[in-house]
């Protein structure tokens, strides 16, 4: 699969080779749709607690006596249906991970990379660096090449002033090649790779 290179000002500086088995593979929901899960689930902080009888501050001693009220038998005013008593079954602080298999991982990334290059939502770009960290000047390049929702992804090592810029720019996206991940990838509408990407990236699936 042949891509057009662009550089930053919009202008044509080429063509890539991409590899088939990253970016021409035919996309499936399902995959995409467990390994978005799996970083969603092991993202969720777990922090969610609720009370159980145990842990409620209320006195010990039986509330009423045994016998002769009329009423139902009861003991602590702890128990889940007076008001005030601990929560029955409630929420405890917890991991929400589970396990993915490492080839599902892998296997997700590259349908994630595929859905964004049979959709004609992939740009390459020649090198992602700027003279000065100019939010505006930035802007101005991401206005030509008509991106207004996109992730994009750089090197190992990002430029510093192409980062800064990037930074106040709203719904733009910047990562190493590290960081590159499936739900990142999805939630932004156009997928911006560097040269250096697209070689890490056959380099790593090799």
């Amino acid at each position: 699969m042949d891509l057009k290179i662009t550089t930053l000002g919009g202008k044509d500086a080429g063509k890539v080779k991409l590899s088939e088995e990253i970016f021409g593979l035919d996309p499936r929901e399902d995959i995409l749709q467990r390994v978005v899960r799996w970083q969603l689930a092991k993202k969720q902080q777990g922090t969610h607690k609720a009370k159980g009888r145990a842990e409620i501050a209320r006195t010990g001693a039986k509330m009423y006596k045994q016998k002769g009220t009329g009423r139902a038998r009861h003991h602590s005013a702890r128990a889940p249906q007076f008001r005030g008593g601990g929560k029955a079954h409630g929420p405890v602080v917890r991991s929400h991970e589970h396990d993915l298999p490492k080839k599902v991982r892998a296997l997700g990334l590259k349908h994630a990379l595929s859905a964004k290059a049979k959709s004609a939502s992939l740009i390459i770009v020649d090198e992602l660096k700027l003279a000065d960290a100019k939010t505006k000047a930035l802007a101005a390049n991401l206005e030509t090449l008509g991106l207004t929702n996109a992730l994009v992804i750089g090197g190992a090592e990002l430029d510093q002033n192409f980062k800064l810029a990037a930074t106040n720019i709203p719904n733009i996206d910047v990562l190493p090649i590290q960081g590159i991940n499936v739900y990142d990838i999805l939630r932004r509408g156009t997928l911006v790779l560097s040269k250096a990407a697209v070689e890490a990236l056959e380099e790593r699936f090799k």
